[in-house]
C-alpha cells in the first residue's frame, strides 16, 4: 500500500526504567546517552510524560555538553520515528527527492527549483516551514498567492505528487511531532545554536519523507546562521553525517549569504521574481543555486551522467518552460484557482492583479558616484522585518506586500542621485533611522574598483554522498 506507516513503538520495559531525571544528570555531567536512553527521552517528549522543565533542562545539558555523532544519529532516528513516515509507490523508488535550506535573505529556490525537477520526472514532496526572524519563509511566500493552500493531508500529497510531481506544504500533525515540541522549547530556552539539535530537526523531517536524495543548501555569511565558512562547513558535515546515516544519500552546497538572492525581498515579491525566473527571465545568482542543487539531485539519483548534464536538465526545464507549466498545475492542485494561476503565469501580466501590492512605495537614491561593490542583506531584511514582513515569534501574522526591489547589480556604477532601492511598504511607514540605515547598507566604491569587480557566485563548495 502507498498509505503512510505508523512506526512500531520500541519496546519498552527495559526504557521504563530509565528515569528522565538521571538522563538529564548523565549529559549534563558530559556522559554519552545510550540509544536506549535517547529513545525513552523522545518517547516521553512524544507521549507527554515529560515536564517542559525537563525537557529544558535536557536541550540546555545538549547545549553545554554536545553530543557525539552516534547520539546526534540515534536523537534524529527516535525523532523521525516519532509520527508517520512517508511510504511511496514502488515505481517511484530513485525518483523522491527534496532540498533544504538553512535560510537566507531573498531565498526562493525552492518555488523554481521543485517545479523544475518535477519537470525532470522527480517528485518532490517539499516539506517547507515558515519565516522566523530575518529569514523569509518558503511557506509565507507562497500563502502570498490567494487561495494557495499548505495544508495538505499525506492523502492529497500523494494525490498531488502523482498528478504534478511536485508540492509544497506545511508539517503535517503527524509528521515528527517530537520536532513540534522541541522546537518550541529551543526558542524559548535559548538552545536554538546547537549542532545536534538544528541537526535533527532538520534531518527527522526528511527522513520521514523517506527520500531517495536530499540536497542540503548551507550558508554561511552576513545574513545567514553561520558567519563563516568554517562553521558552515561542520554544520555541513555534521547533517551529512546523519542524513546518510539514516540511509538517504544527501549532499551539501555552501553558498555565500551577505547580499540578497536575487533582487527581491519580501513574500509577494519575491513569488513574482519566482514567476519570472519561470519564464527564463532569471537573476543569475538564484539561476546558480537552482541549477546546482537541482543538478546534484539529479546525479545523486542516478538520473543524468554527471553534474554538468544535471545542471543543463535544469536549466532547460525553467528556461524552456516545462518547470513554470508545473509551477501552474501545483498552485491550481493546492487551491488556487485556474484563473489565477493561469494569470500569473501569462507572459506579459499584470502581478497586481491577483497578488497584494503594497499601498506605497518609495526609491532611495544613491548617497554617492561608483561601483556597487556590496549591500548588507542581513540590514535589509531586518528593516523590512520591522516593517512587517517578518515575525518575531510563531504564530504572528506577515504582511505578504511589504518588501523591496534592488534597483541595482553588483558592481553597477551609480551616479550620486540615482534611485538604488524600491521599498513596498503599508503600516508602519520607514523612520528616518531606518532609511539611514539602509543607505549605509549600499557599499559603493571608487572608480579603480570598477574594473576589478569578479563576477560573482554564490556556491563555494559541493560536497556530493559517496
Amino acid at each position: 500500500s502507498s498509505l503512510p506507516v505508523s512506526p512500531e513503538p520500541l519496546s519498552v520495559c527495559n526504557v521504563v526504567m530509565l528515569r528522565i531525571p538521571d538522563l538529564i544528570k548523565k549529559k549534563r555531567d558530559g556522559g554519552a546517552l545510550s540509544d536506549e536512553e535517547i529513545a525513552a527521552f523522545i518517547q516521553a517528549v512524544t507521549n507527554k510524560t515529560i515536564q517542559d522543565a525537563q525537557i529544558g533542562a535536557m536541550l540546555m545539558a545538549i547545549w553545554l555538553k554536545d553530543m557525539a555523532a552516534t547520539e546526534t544519529e540515534a536523537l534524529t532516528r527516535e525523532m523521525m520515528s516519532s509520527g508517520e513516515v512517508m511510504s511511496w509507490p514502488e515505481e517511484w523508488a530513485g525518483l523522491v527527492v527534496d532540498k533544504h535550506s538553512t535560510g537566507g535573505v531573498g531565498d526562493k529556490v525552492s518555488l523554481v527549483l521543485a517545479p523544475a525537477l518535477a519537470a525532470c520526472g522527480c517528485k518532490v514532496p517539499m516539506i517547507s516551514g515558515r519565516g522566523l526572524a530575518h529569514t523569509g519563509g518558503t511557506l509565507d511566500k507562497l500563502e502570498s498567492i490567494p487561495g494557495f493552500n499548505i495544508h495538505q493531508s499525506t492523502e492529497q500529497i500523494l494525490q498531488i505528487l502523482d498528478s504534478v510531481g511536485c508540492c509544497i506544504v506545511g508539517q503535517t500533525e503527524m509528521l515528527v511531532p517530537a520536532d513540534r515540541v522541541l522546537y518550541a522549547v529551543r526558542d524559548t530556552t535559548s538552545t536554538v545554536d546547537s549542532l545536534p539539535l538544528i541537526t535533527a530537526s532538520i534531518i527527522s523531517k526528511k527522513g520521514a519523507e523517506s527520500l531517495s536524495a536530499l540536497m542540503l543548501d548551507v550558508k554561511f555569511g552576513r545574513a545567514a546562521l553561520c558567519k563563516d565558512l568554517s562553521s558552515a562547513k561542520e554544520l555541513a558535515q555534521s547533517l551529512l553525517r546523519a542524513g546518510n546515516g539514516l540511509g538517504i544519500p544527501t549532499g551539501a552546497v555552501l553558498s555565500c549569504m551577505d547580499a540578497t538572492i536575487g533582487r527581491c525581498v519580501g513574500n509577494s515579491l519575491e513569488v513574482v521574481e519566482s514567476l519570472e525566473t519561470l519564464k527564463g527571465n532569471g537573476p543569475e545568482d538564484l539561476m546558480e543555486l537552482v541549477t546546482t542543487l537541482g543538478g546534484a539531485l539529479l546525479t545523486i539519483t542516478g538520473s543524468v551522467f554527471d553534474l554538468s548534464e544535471g545542471r543543463k536538465r535544469i536549466s532547460d526545464a525553467v528556461t524552456g518552460g516545462a518547470a513554470l507549466a508545473k509551477f501552474q498545475d501545483m498552485m491550481e492542485a493546492q487551491g488556487v484557482s485556474a484563473q489565477a494561476a493561469r494569470s500569473l503565469c501569462s507572459p506579459h501580466t499584470d502581478y497586481y492583479s491577483v497578488l497584494r501590492r503594497a499601498e506605497h512605495q518609495t526609491e532611495l537614491e544613491a548617497p554617492g558616484h561608483g561601483p556597487v561593490l556590496d549591500l548588507d542583506g542581513l540590514v535589509l531584511a531586518e528593516v523590512l522585518h520591522k516593517l512587517g514582513a517578518g515575525r518575531s515569534k510563531a504564530g504572528e501574522p506577515v504582511n505578504h506586500s511589504v518588501g523591496a526591489e534592488l534597483l541595482v547589480s553588483l558592481g553597477q556604477v551609480v551616479k550620486k542621485g540615482d534611485p538604488w532601492l524600491r521599498i513596498h511598504y503599508e503600516d508602519p511607514s520607514p523612520t528616518p533611522d531606518q532609511i539611514n540605515r539602509l543607505q549605509n547598507a549600499l557599499i559603493l566604491g571608487s572608480d579603480e574598483n570598477a574594473q576589478t569587480q569578479q563576477k560573482r557566485t554564490l556556491v563555494k563548495e559541493l560536497l556530493l554522498p559517496d
